[in-house]
Formats: C-alpha cells, sequence, structure tokens
C-alpha cells in the first residue's frame, strides 16, 4: 500500500483535508451543544435524541437532490458556499439561544444548517476520486480521510461536551461560527480550481433524474447493493451509543463533558482501527470485512449490565475498532461506481446513510425512554446482529471478488504505465 506521505504530496489536497476537518468539528459542536440546551429544557431522552435525528434529516434532502450541483458547479465555489451559509445559521443559532428561544425553533435553524452541508459532502467525494487515479493511492487517502473524520468527530464532541459544561452553549456555538468561518478561508486561498465534470442539466428535473438513474445503478449492480445494505444495516449499532450517552451519562449522576468523552469512545475506537486495517492489502481488508461486521456489536451487550463508565467507555471504543471494516466498504462502493454515475450515486448512498442514521437515532432514543439507555444499547446491538447474520448468509461473494480484483488489478496496472 502507499504511503500517507505519498497522499499528503498531492497538489491541493492539504487544504481539502484541512477544510473539511474543521467543517466537522463545527457540525458536531453544534449538534452537542443543542443536544445539551434540548435535554436541560426538557429532561427528555428522546428529545435529545431527536436532536441528532434533526441535525443528519436535512441532508437526507441535500445529499440526494442537492449533490447533483457538485457536477455542476466548480467543486471549490459548492465548498466555500456551503461552509459560508452554514456560519451564517450558526450565528442564527446563538441569537436564539441566547434569547432563549423555544427548542422547536432551535430545531428549525439546526434542519436548515446541516441541509446546507449535503452539497458539500457529495463535492468532497468526488473530488477525491478525481484528485487520485491511482486507486490504490486512492484508498489510502480514503483511509486517511476517513480516519480524520473519526478523530474530528471525536474532537468536536469532546470539545462541545466540555465548552458547554465549561462557559456554556452559546460561547461553544461561537467556536462552531470560526470552524466554519476558517474552512472556507482555507479552501478559498489553496483550494482547487477544477471546472465541474460534466455541463449542467436542465433544472430541478435533471437533478430528480439523476437520483433515479443512480437508484437503477445500485439495483442493478450486486456488490454495489451488498455493499450498500451493509452500511446501512450497521449503522443501526454504530449510532445506539452517541443516540443515548447523554441520557446514560445523567441517569449514572455523570457531569455534561463525560457524556461528550462517552460519545466520543466508539469514534476514536474507529480511528485505531482505522490505522490497523489501512495497512493490510486491499484483498485482505476484505476478507476481514463480514467476520468485523458480525462482531462489531458484541462489545455493546457489556452495556446491559451497567458496569461503571470506565468499562462501558471501553466496551464501546472495542466496538468503534470493529467499525474499520467500513473503510474498504465505502472504498470500494466509491471505485465500483462508473466516472459518470458518481455525483448521482454517492448522493443517494449518502442520504439512505442518513435517513438510516436519523431512524436508528430515534428507534435508541424511544427504546432509552421506555426502559433505560442501557437497555436501549443492548437491544440496538441485538437487533443489528440478526441482521447482519442474514447479509452474511446472502453475500455475493463471487461477483465481489471478482470486482475487487478488477478495480485494483486495472488500479496496478495504470500506475504501472
Amino acid at each position: 500500500m502507499p504511503s500517507y506521505r505519498e497522499v499528503l504530496r498531492t497538489p491541493v489536497y492539504l487544504p481539502v483535508f484541512l477544510s473539511a476537518s474543521l467543517s466537522t468539528w463545527g457540525d458536531y459542536i453544534a449538534r452537542i451543544t443543542i443536544a445539551a440546551v434540548v435535554l436541560e429544557r426538557t429532561g427528555s431522552a428522546l428529545a435529545t435524541a431527536a436532536t441528532f435525528a434533526v441535525s443528519l434529516l436535512p441532508t437526507i434532502f441535500g445529499r440526494a437532490l442537492l449533490s447533483p450541483l457538485a457536477d455542476r458547479r466548480p467543486y471549490k465555489h459548492v465548498l466555500v458556499a456551503s461552509h459560508l451559509v452554514r456560519g451564517a445559521f450558526v450565528v442564527a443559532l446563538i441569537a436564539a439561544v441566547g434569547t432563549g428561544q423555544p427548542v422547536a425553533a432551535l430545531l428549525a435553524i439546526l434542519f436548515v444548517l446541516e441541509l446546507c452541508g449535503g452539497p458539500a459532502v457529495a463535492a468532497n467525494q468526488i473530488l477525491l476520486t478525481d484528485l487520485f487515479p491511482d486507486r490504490r493511492l486512492y484508498t489510502r487517502a480514503f483511509g486517511l480521510n476517513t480516519l480524520a473524520e473519526q478523530v474530528n468527530q471525536a474532537v468536536g464532541l469532546a470539545v462541545g461536551g466540555a465548552v458547554v459544561a465549561l462557559i456554556g452553549p452559546r460561547r461553544g456555538l461561537v467556536f462552531d461560527l470560526l470552524t466554519f468561518v476558517a474552512a472556507a478561508a482555507v479552501l478559498g486561498v489553496g483550494g482547487p480550481r477544477r471546472p465541474p465534470p460534466r455541463p449542467p442539466t436542465a433544472g430541478l428535473r435533471g437533478c430528480v433524474d439523476d437520483v433515479v438513474d443512480g437508484c437503477r445503478h445500485v439495483r442493478g449492480n450486486p456488490p454495489l447493493l451488498a455493499l450498500l445494505i451493509l452500511s446501512l444495516v450497521s449503522t443501526l449499532a454504530m449510532v445506539a451509543p452517541e443516540a443515548v450517552a447523554l441520557p446514560y451519562v445523567a441517569a449514572a449522576r455523570g457531569s455534561g463533558a463525560l457524556g461528550g468523552i462517552l460519545m466520543a469512545a466508539p469514534i476514536l475506537g474507529a480511528a485505531a482501527g482505522l490505522l490497523v486495517i489501512s495497512r493490510l492489502p486491499v484483498e485482505t481488508q476484505h476478507r476481514c470485512m463480514l467476520w468485523m461486521a458480525l462482531a462489531m456489536p458484541l462489545p455493546l451487550l457489556v452495556t446491559v449490565a451497567e458496569p461503571p463508565l470506565p468499562v462501558v467507555w471501553l466496551s464501546w471504543f472495542a466496538c468503534g475498532g470493529l467499525q474499520a471494516y467500513m473503510l474498504p466498504v465505502q472504498a470500494t462502493f466509491s471505485l465500483l461506481v462508473p466516472v459518470e454515475m458518481r455525483g448521482r450515486v454517492f448522493g443517494l448512498a449518502g442520504s439512505l446513510a442518513v435517513a438510516a442514521s436519523g431512524l436508528f437515532y430515534l428507534l435508541a432514543g424511544w427504546v432509552s425512554q421506555h426502559t433505560t439507555p442501557a437497555a436501549a444499547v443492548g437491544v440496538c446491538a441485538v437487533v443489528a446482529l440478526g441482521g447482519l447474520v442474514l447479509i452474511a448468509a446472502r453475500w455475493p461473494r463471487r461477483p465481489m471478488a471478482e470486482a475487487v480484483a478488477r478495480t485494483y488489478q486495472t488500479a496496478e496496472s495504470a500506475a504501472a504505465d
């Protein structure tokens, strides 16, 4: 596998990397800050989980319907505009929190803020495939991006929880605003100057047609469909800890800062797992993929016994470490999509992933509301494990192996030439 040094030497990659990191901090600081405000005002685990669901729901539309903008406008314009618009809505959140606006108003502003991030996600993903024609180098870059995303999520959650506990939500949102402004500035100065990959299609109808074409392509491609379903089912076990972490810590009479640290456990675990799996050859990553997926929900079952918080943190960290199989899932999914289909298929897959996350946040919150946060984590783990067993039983092993071999052998030939 190529080294990270080769990835970082690629022209204009570093500004894109830094900008994505800053915006991820901003997203997660905003989410945990508003979730803490909602929990303080309502005392409801369901309402707190709904905050995370609301932060994800708009990107269903943002990625599915707005991601074709990344095919129609220069990447740099899409990314900078997205960061600046989200910063403007953070200003609105600061004003709403400061004046004591109702929870519904806070959630509405958060909804629009996250909606504006949809096109930027698609632009970043398409840009990454464009920057790295050597597909093994692309896989290394994808691993670095995924690792950085996990670390940045953990930083955003931990910093957000500490900021809310120490200086209050309004000042925390000021820090959030600075991350978006800095992301736009970094990208504006050093970002790529690449034209859109294809000419515009007429109006909103063209965007809708793109989404339909993406659905047809995924449905008719067994390896793509299998990778997508595996990713969606896995989400239930992945989001359950984050959805109930704050109520879990509150039930254990812990501080808000501990809630952010506990939410960061699976994210840090995923970062550690990525460091390990990214060093393996691509073919080995795929051989480990299903076994890691089946093992991933098991550490969460420790939570049902409600052990001390350090034990819970370690079990959630182990679950996150096993989530590293998502690296070969996502990287190979991206490479199996033809160049002319990437915008629409990436937008479709991203919107389905976000929809699943939002739905599972609500499910975990609902179970927590009617039982306990610990029981909610256990129920989600068991249900996810059952779904993963069914997927493994129907896995298209031969078509998947042939697709992986074809993709990366072609990449090796192209690099040699």
